[in-house]
């Protein structure tokens, strides 16, 4: 019920979309195409109801007043993704929702979440021919370039030097987690890597030179902790972070896995030895959700931050309003040149890095000394949301 009293309201108060409707525009110019994290999506979009249509729509944005972004919701989560039959029904629903999209008047796709990783190979080109004025993007040169910035910044906040750091990353023969592994390497970071796949762990470790293993008890001691995947079997618990921090030192989680990898009940659990921080995410003041603060934070946001790779899908809708070629790139693959681009549209847009954030809330500081606060307390609105069941 609250579900559709939410989107009611965030339809009545686009008051751009209804303004684009009454002159014949097309009401979006970027739709990003996500499947739902967890339960906690599926509670707060849809309740107990499933649209026919196999998707639905999320939170709207603007972009400087001129860009309309939606989100268009798969009615499947990342779990239920793993499996074959759940990847198939995905992409049946990736294939509507980019209809409706497009239909709308969207130019521009982003393959947002798990849906990044849906298409391959022949199933990639069959998706591109089928929409063949679509620009897709998965968002990565954008939240790759977002991740490494915030990362190097916290490192120095917390006076972390290469000689004197040891740093996990979890997941580092994936996209983000191999990208790390080199920028940080490059840095002359010891770097140690954990994941179940085997073979992922032989590549990394035979191409950068580092330490890998197969669980998190395996490691040793660690600074910091890069959660690259929110994969179970290299999750985040009170347990393991005990065995994995230094004695009387806070431990600093880099979480940019969606879901998160440290969820938010181990979280509350060990938050006296950890500072953790939201990553590959991006802040521009120009962002505005319809309806405000009710809509990022059911997006598990802060004001004027959204992800890094649905930055990316907006600066891209951007600078094709603007009349640069952006179409001439491959946006599905990650590269030093793409990265590039992506900065300056972010810069020319507003993007950068956000203030530290802890599941919303700010980090204060990146004293690594037990008994620092970490983060602000919740404002009186969120605590009043929280009653609400909207956070």
């Amino acid at each position: 019920m609250l579900a559709m009293i939410w989107r009611f309201f965030v339809a009545v108060f686009d008051w751009r979309t209804i303004w684009r409707k009454l002159n014949g525009l097309p009401i979006v110019d970027v739709v990003c195409v996500t499947n739902m994290r967890d339960d906690t999506d599926r509670r707060r979009y849809l309740g107990k109801t499933h649209p026919a249509c196999g998707h639905f729509n999320g939170p709207r944005f603007w972009l400087k007043g001129r860009i309309a972004g939606r989100t268009r919701a798969l009615d499947i989560t990342a779990d239920e993704m793993t499996k074959v039959s759940g990847r198939r029904k995905a992409r049946e629903q990736f294939y509507a929702a980019t209809q409706w999209a497009v239909d709308h008047g969207a130019r521009v796709i982003l393959l947002a979440a798990a849906t990044k990783r849906l298409f391959e190979g022949p199933e990639l080109a069959e998706l591109k021919a089928k929409f063949p004025d679509t620009l897709f993007t998965i968002g990565d040169n954008g939240t790759v370039s977002l991740l490494k910035r915030e990362t190097f910044k916290a490192l120095d906040s917390a006076g972390l030097k290469p000689a004197l750091c040891r740093i996990g990353v979890l997941g580092p023969y994936g996209f983000l987690g191999e990208i790390m592994v080199e920028a940080l390497k490059n840095a002359g970071y010891d770097i140690i890597g954990a994941g179940p796949n085997i073979g992922g762990l032989e590549r990394v470790r035979d191409e950068y030179g580092i330490e890998t293993c197969q669980s998190i008890t395996e490691m040793g001691k660690v600074d910091v902790m890069i959660a690259c995947t929110h994969s179970e079997n290299v999750s985040l618990t009170v347990e393991n972070i005990e065995l994995v921090r230094r004695p009387c030192r806070k431990l600093i989680v880099i979480d940019v896995a969606e879901p998160s990898n440290l969820r938010y009940r181990e979280y509350r659990k060990c938050q006296g030895v950890v500072i953790r921080q939201d990553a590959g995410n991006a802040y521009a003041p120009g962002l505005k959700y319809v309806l405000g603060a009710i809509s990022y934070r059911m997006f598990r946001l802060t004001r004027g931050v959204t992800f890094g790779c649905f930055a990316e899908a907006f600066s891209l809708a951007s600078a094709s309003k603007r009349g640069e070629d952006v179409g001439s790139s491959d946006w599905l693959t990650v590269s030093d040149e793409n990265m590039e681009i992506v900065a300056k549209m972010f810069e020319r847009d507003g993007f950068t890095v956000p203030s530290p954030r802890c599941f919303g809330r700010p980090v204060v500081s990146f004293d690594l000394s037990l008994g620092v606060a970490k983060t602000a307390r919740p404002s009186a609105l969120k605590l009043a949301m929280q009653r609400l069941h909207i956070l």
